[in-house]
């Protein structure tokens, strides 16, 4: 009735549940709130939520590891675009992290500078393929065009000062790294929620790229600046045989109504 209700998602795309923690007001879901997210428009209630067991075990392709390579860090072949260090990594949803200053960038770009640059846009959809291939999501990187929701493509960078979307200043003392990341071809307008989840599984393991970025080192949460401002985004990796594992990967998203109506059901449909 008051309080917070405890909702178990089922996320398909991932194959994860998620928990998700929903404050609850006479019995209905609190829309209203003061916590802001940067990249959306309006203050909501807070919703925290826990990606369990966020990382790749082995079910379906290139599954096996929460690094398919068996490495923290690849040298990954690009034609084209050199040989770069590379973290691939399947946690939250798989994903290819890279240096911004190995393919040209500051980490601080905004979206205009890459999605209006057509030769920037084919480098990252190159690399893209040549990780998938090592990644073993793909067999070929002919396949690759066909499958564009994995993996996703991001690059890191130690923090900056610099300027968001929205105008709102982001103070490099206030991060812990800078990341961009490319969805659907796209450099997206602040971060994806699974790849939130690789952000912080991947800084919560020593001597991965974003580990580094963000200072190297033991750590449990990063907030890290995107295009729209900050996230902050908890994990708890270990080791177990050599082998890292992740048990959850927290954060949070802001409550909102996005549609309501009706959906009309044939009554012998049942």
């Amino acid at each position: 009735q008051n309080g917070m209700a405890t909702v178990r998602v089922w996320q398909a795309n991932i194959g994860k549940t998620i928990i998700a923690h929903v404050p609850m007001t006479n019995g209905a879901v609190q829309e209203t709130g003061g916590f802001e997210l940067d990249g959306v428009t309006f203050p909501a209630a807070e919703v925290q939520l826990e990606f369990l067991d966020p990382a790749d075990e082995g079910e379906g392709e290139g599954g096996g590891s929460m690094f398919p390579t068996g490495n923290l860090v690849d040298d990954l072949e690009v034609p084209g675009v050199g040989t770069l260090k590379a973290t691939m990594i399947n946690a939250g949803i798989p994903t290819i992290f890279v240096n911004a200053e190995a393919i040209g960038y500051t980490g601080s770009e905004l979206q205009d500078a890459i999605n209006s640059d057509p030769k920037a846009l084919a480098m990252f959809e190159t690399i893209r393929a040549y990780g998938a291939v090592r990644m073993g999501l793909i067999k070929h990187i002919d396949e690759a065009a066909k499958r564009q929701h994995t993996p996703k493509v991001a690059f890191v960078a130690t923090p900056a000062d610099y300027v968001a979307s929205s105008g709102k200043p982001v103070a490099a003392a206030d991060i812990d790294l800078l990341v961009r990341a490319l969805s659907m071809g796209k450099l997206h307008h602040a971060m994806m929620g699974t790849a939130a989840v690789a952000i912080g599984t991947a800084a919560a393991v020593p001597g991965t790229l974003v580990n580094l970025a963000a200072g190297g080192g033991a750590r449990t949460a990063v907030r890290f600046g995107h295009p729209s401002g900050t996230l902050r985004v908890g994990a708890e990796a270990t080791q177990v045989n050599g082998e890292w594992t992740v048990t959850k990967a927290i954060m949070s998203r802001s409550a909102r109504v996005l549609m309501e109506g009706w959906v009309r059901v044939p009554g012998d449909a049942f």
